[in-house]
């Protein structure tokens, strides 16, 4: 199995791609930690992996948008005093409540998106960039959206945070590029029947969208030793092939 003994943290896994990421790296011998603030869900994902006969994952009930950054600290010291090291970051959580025009978003509602879409992202790898940087390889994965440069009407917090998201990967992307340790991609998964593409669109036809298993190749390629050198780039899952 190619991801034995790498470790793997997953944000927001117990939705649907997290949780997809989740089980499909788990299966390549991956040690996940499950990172969501939905315990049951959490335990959900938990249990798929063992039933899978997977490494047991370790399930971290967090908080990204209400986190202050001493507990963002803290999960960094945890991850680094029991495994000594990370091999890859998954930012899979995401804020999505509905589309709404801009003249009536709430601050409330763009500050809680922005939270949990950029600034928890950029918290997290920020913390964790010492302990991935105690590997000879590792990955951080950015999930973005098929429609965030095209930045369409009503799209909100959401689009904003998208935008701005992928903007954080190919900065850190280049930061990061010299020492040939980390690197630093984006994910775009485009239209999959997923339960926040059902919430979102729900008089969509969902029997056309591709299924979040079809993610599977992306995400092994993303942290698997393939895409080792591959940094700054916005892999497009509707497109991609090995």
């Amino acid at each position: 199995m190619p991801l034995t003994h790498q470790v793997i943290l997953i944000t927001g896994a117990g939705g649907g791609l997290g949780s997809t990421a989740a089980l499909t790296l788990a299966k390549q011998g991956a040690h996940i930690i499950l990172l969501d603030k939905n315990i049951p869900k959490l335990e959900a994902a938990y249990d798929a992996i063992t039933a899978a006969q997977a490494p047991e994952p370790i399930i971290y009930p967090f908080d990204l948008a209400g986190a202050n950054e001493n507990e963002f600290q803290e999960l960094a010291d945890k991850i680094d005093e029991k495994y000594g090291s990370l091999q890859g970051v998954l930012h899979s959580a995401v804020e999505l409540s509905a589309f709404s025009p801009i003249a009536v978003t709430s601050t409330k509602d763009w500050g809680h998106t922005l939270n949990v879409n950029l600034n928890a992202p950029f918290l997290l790898s920020r913390v964790l960039l010492p302990v991935l940087q105690k590997s000879s390889h590792a990955s951080i994965v950015f999930t973005s959206d098929s429609s965030a440069r095209t930045a369409p009407a009503f799209s909100g917090a959401y689009g904003v945070s998208k935008i701005a998201l992928e903007g954080l990967a190919k900065i850190l992307a280049e930061e990061l590029e010299a020492s040939g340790k980390i690197r630093v991609n984006t994910l775009i998964p485009g239209p999959v029947d997923s339960p926040l593409r059902k919430r979102v669109y729900p008089a969509e036809d969902k029997s056309r969208l591709p299924s979040m298993a079809s993610l599977a190749a992306v995400y092994l390629y993303l942290f698997g030793s393939e895409s080792i050198g591959v940094t700054g780039q916005a892999i497009d899952a509707r497109t991609f092939h090995l």
